[in-house]
C-alpha cells in the first residue's frame, strides 16, 4: 500500500505541475494545444512508468468512479484521495514559489484555477455538466482501456490521448478540471473565487466519476 500511496502522489504532483507550468510560464504562447499536450504526455509517461504500482489514477474521481464499478477496493479509496490531494497541493505550491522567482515580479491570479460565472465566463449549470460529462468520458475510456479483453500496454497512450482531448474542449468553459485534486491544489494558492467555488469541481466530476463507473460496469463486465 505504501509504494501505491507515493505513486499516487507523485503521479497527482505530476498531473498539477503539467497543467500550472503550461498555463503559468507557457501561455499564451503554448495556447490551449499546449497546455492540453502538456497533461496528455506527462500522464501517459506517469502511468507507463508507476502506474503498475497503483494503477494510476491520480484523480479523486477516477478512484471513486473505479470503486463503485468494483474495480477498486473500497477500503483503499480514501487513502488514495489523501494522497492525490496532498501531491497535487505540493506541486501547486512549489510552482507557486518557482513563479514568485520571476525578477519582474509575479501575480498568482486565479492560478490556472477553474471557476465558473463572471462577464466572459460560462454559467455555473453549463460548468458542471461540462464537468460531469467529461469525467464520466474519462472513467469510461480508463475502464475499457484497462478492461480484461484490452491490450494493457496500450492503455497509457489511451488514457493520457482522452485527457488532452478533454482539455481541448474543456479548458474554454472551465478552464478544464475533471480532477477534484488538481482544483483544489490551485484553489489553495489563488484562494478568493476559485476557493469558493471549488466545491462544484468535486461535486461535478465525482458524479461523473460514478456515472462513468457504472457505466462501465454494465457494459466491460467480465
Amino acid at each position: 500500500m505504501t509504494k501505491a500511496l507515493v505513486a499516487e502522489f507523485v503521479g497527482t504532483f505530476m498531473l498539477v505541475a503539467s497543467v500550472v507550468a503550461a498555463a503559468v510560464f507557457s501561455f499564451p504562447n503554448a495556447g490551449i494545444l499546449g497546455i492540453a499536450f502538456s497533461i496528455g504526455f506527462t500522464v501517459m509517461a506517469t502511468i507507463f512508468v508507476i502506474g503498475h504500482l497503483s494503477g494510476g489514477h491520480y484523480n479523486p474521481a477516477v478512484t471513486l468512479g473505479l470503486t463503485i464499478a468494483k474495480r477498486f477496493e473500497a477500503s483503499a479509496a480514501l487513502p488514495y484521495i489523501v494522497a492525490q490531494c496532498l501531491g497535487g497541493t505540493a506541486a501547486a505550491f512549489v510552482f507557486y514559489l518557482i513563479a514568485t522567482g520571476k525578477i519582474s515580479g509575479f501575480e498568482a491570479g486565479n492560478f490556472a484555477s477553474n471557476t465558473y460565472g463572471g462577464p466572459d465566463g460560462y454559467s455555473m449549470y453549463a460548468v458542471f455538466l461540462i464537468e460531469a460529462l467529461l469525467t464520466a468520458f474519462l472513467v469510461f475510456v480508463i475502464m475499457g482501456a484497462t478492461a480484461e479483453h484490452a491490450r494493457s500496454d496500450f492503455a497509457p497512450l489511451i488514457i493520457g490521448g482522452t485527457l488532452a482531448a478533454i482539455h481541448i474542449m474543456a479548458i474554454p468553459v472551465s478552464n478544464a478540471s475533471v480532477n477534484p485534486a488538481r482544483s483544489l491544489a490551485t484553489a489553495l494558492v489563488a484562494l478568493d473565487k476559485p476557493i469558493a467555488q471549488v466545491w462544484l469541481f468535486w461535486v461535478a466530476p465525482i458524479l461523473g466519476g460514478l456515472a462513468g463507473g457504472l457505466l462501465g460496469r454494465l457494459l466491460y463486465k467480465e
